[in-house]
């Protein structure tokens, strides 16, 4: 697998985002000392060369739903290969919200510092990378969508999207502008202990993921993530509406797992193109 840079995105905004990312890639050889050790969840090293966005992951829901390969392929791009577990494919929904939202080379900013996130995925590989592709990540700032699609090439959409605490229960509700027709809502609590996933299990196969593929205009890109082990959690929930994938020929079942997870701190190196 050979990857390549991405050309840099218009727009003045954008632009400089892009150069930031770009100059961590190419002027510093280290990770910056970034030097956690392999865990025995994470099946590859991290990369050497530095991360350029951390960020803080808070209230996690995993909605896990089993679907036909079929039902999913035409979706993959060429050049990406649906993963599979016991001979289905998988869609995970995964509301959360964001905190201490930052580039490596500042302090977190107040206003773009905290965000609510909503992503729709599935699962692939390249080579020997297993990792996620989205069909869709919704989230509450206009500098977000911009960030996430031009430097990204993620398919981010602006939504309107509320969440509230009411003692240990979260109350999640999040409805796309563009045309109103993807919505979610729901409420969620931890019900367990937490425990890390068992390599092997389909919980270890559907959350430690350790990097994301995207596609544009018929190139694939990676983007390499790091974090600790997932703090899982089994987790009581209820779902009143989820219309996320209104758009695609898709019908999903009834959750066959679901994960809790409180928080987890995220590092996300530049994207890559590959060849």
């Amino acid at each position: 697998m050979d990857i390549v840079q991405p050309r840099t995105a218009s727009g003045s905004l954008t632009r400089i985002a892009v150069l930031f990312f770009l100059n961590a890639n190419t002027t510093n050889k280290s990770n910056g000392g970034w030097s956690r050790m392999l865990n025995e969840q994470r099946p590859w090293p991290v990369p050497k060369s530095p991360w350029i966005i951390k960020q803080i992951w808070h209230d996690l829901l995993f909605l896990h739903y089993p679907v036909a390969i079929e039902a999913i392929q035409p979706y993959i791009p060429k050049g990406l290969v649906l993963d599979t577990f016991e001979g289905k494919a998988w869609i995970s929904i995964v509301p959360f919200w964001m905190s201490h939202i930052r580039l490596r080379w500042t302090p977190p900013m107040p206003v773009v510092s905290k965000a609510l996130e909503l992503n729709v995925r599935t699962y692939v590989l390249v080579g020997n990378k297993p990792g996620v592709y989205f069909f869709s990540l919704d989230i509450d700032g206009l500098l977000g969508v911009m960030v996430g699609r031009a430097c990204f090439k993620l398919p981010y959409y602006y939504a309107k999207m509320k969440l509230d605490r009411i003692a240990h229960t979260v109350d999640y509700q999040s409805k796309r502008t563009k045309d109103g027709q993807q919505t979610f809502e729901g409420s969620y609590q931890a019900a367990s202990e937490k425990f890390h996933a068992k390599q092997g299990s389909l919980d270890y196969w559907l959350v430690e993921r350790y990097c994301l593929y995207s596609h544009l205009k018929g190139k694939n890109y990676i983007c390499e993530i790091d974090h600790e082990p997932w703090n899982l959690q089994r987790v009581d929930y209820k779902v009143t509406n989820n219309t996320m994938l209104a758009n695609y020929n898709i019908e999903l079942p009834e959750p066959y797992a679901a994960h809790y997870c409180p928080k987890n701190e995220v590092h996300i190196w530049p994207l890559k193109r590959i060849r």
